[in-house]
C-alpha cells in the first residue's frame, strides 16, 4: 500500500464534485514529508476520507524511496479532500510513491486518505488494495474497458491542473450508451480535459468513452484521443 505524506494547504474556493462549495483555506507552509512513524500513526488513527487528484508534478525535493536509503524524487499532488459530513477542501501533498502506482494516481483519480483530526492539512494518501478499490485507474479503463458513446449533459470546471500542463479538471455529467447494454445510463466523472478538447464538452456533444461495468462513474473514463480522432 503506497503512502503519501501531507504537506501544507494551497487552495481556492471551488465547486466540489459533491455539489457543495469547497472550503477556503489559508496557505500553510511545511517542510519535508511525514516520517514513516507519522504515516503509520495516521493510517492507524486518522479520520477516513477520499481525495480527488486535481493536479500533480514531480517534486524538486529528493525523498527516500520506500524500503531503501536512496534519495529519490517525489511528487507534489494537489488534491480535493472529502470527509463524510464535512465540506471538501483543497490541499497540497508531497509524496513518496512507487512508479508502478502512478497509473492509479493521475488527475481525476480518487484515492483513499487518512487525516489528522487536529490538523486537516496533515494527511496520508494511499492506493487501496485491489479488493478495496472502487475507482479503477483511467489508464487501465482505457486499455481494457468496453466501449461506449457518451453524450455530454453538463460540464463544470472544478480546478486548474497544477501539473503545469495547463489542462483544466472538469466534473462531467454524461449519458452512456453501449451496444451490449440494453439501456443508457448516467454517470458523473471528475477528469482532466485536454485544452485541445475543451470544445468537445459542450452540451449535447458526443465523446468516446470506456467502462468496465454499469455504475455511477467509478469504472468510466473518457478517451480524449479517440474523441479528437487522434487514434
Amino acid at each position: 500500500m503506497d503512502q503519501v505524506g501531507g504537506r501544507g494547504a494551497d487552495s481556492n474556493t471551488a465547486t466540489a464534485g459533491s455539489g457543495r462549495r469547497a472550503r477556503v483555506r489559508n496557505p500553510v507552509q511545511r517542510t519535508g514529508v511525514l516520517s514513516g512513524a507519522a504515516r503509520r500513526e495516521l493510517l492507524l488513527h486518522g479520520v477516513e476520507g477520499v481525495a480527488t487528484i486535481l493536479g500533480m508534478r514531480r517534486s524538486s525535493t529528493a525523498v527516500f524511496g520506500l524500503g531503501d536509503r536512496r534519495g529519490e524524487p517525489g511528487h507534489l499532488f494537489w488534491v480535493r479532500v472529502g470527509v463524510e459530513g464535512q465540506l471538501p477542501y483543497d490541499t497540497r501533498v508531497e509524496q513518496r510513491l512507487r512508479e508502478a502506482s502512478l497509473d492509479w494516481i493521475q488527475p481525476g483519480d480518487v484515492v483513499c486518505c487518512r487525516i489528522d483530526p487536529d490538523d486537516p492539512d496533515r494527511l496520508v494518501l494511499y492506493v487501496p488494495d485491489a479488493e478495496e478499490s472502487t475507482r479503477a485507474s483511467i489508464a487501465k479503463i482505457l486499455s481494457d474497458g468496453r466501449r461506449a458513446d457518451a453524450t455530454v449533459l453538463a460540464a463544470t470546471p472544478v480546478a486548474a491542473d497544477y501539473s503545469g500542463r495547463g489542462d483544466p479538471v472538469f466534473r462531467l455529467d454524461l449519458e452512456l450508451r453501449s451496444w451490449d447494454e440494453p439501456t443508457p445510463w448516467r454517470v458523473r466523472l471528475v477528469q482532466t480535459v485536454p485544452l485541445s478538447a475543451i470544445g468537445l464538452v459542450d452540451l449535447g456533444k458526443h465523446l468516446e468513452a470506456a467502462f468496465f461495468t454499469v455504475d455511477r462513474g467509478d469504472s468510466v473514463a473518457v478517451d480524449w484521443a479517440a474523441s479528437l480522432g487522434e487514434d
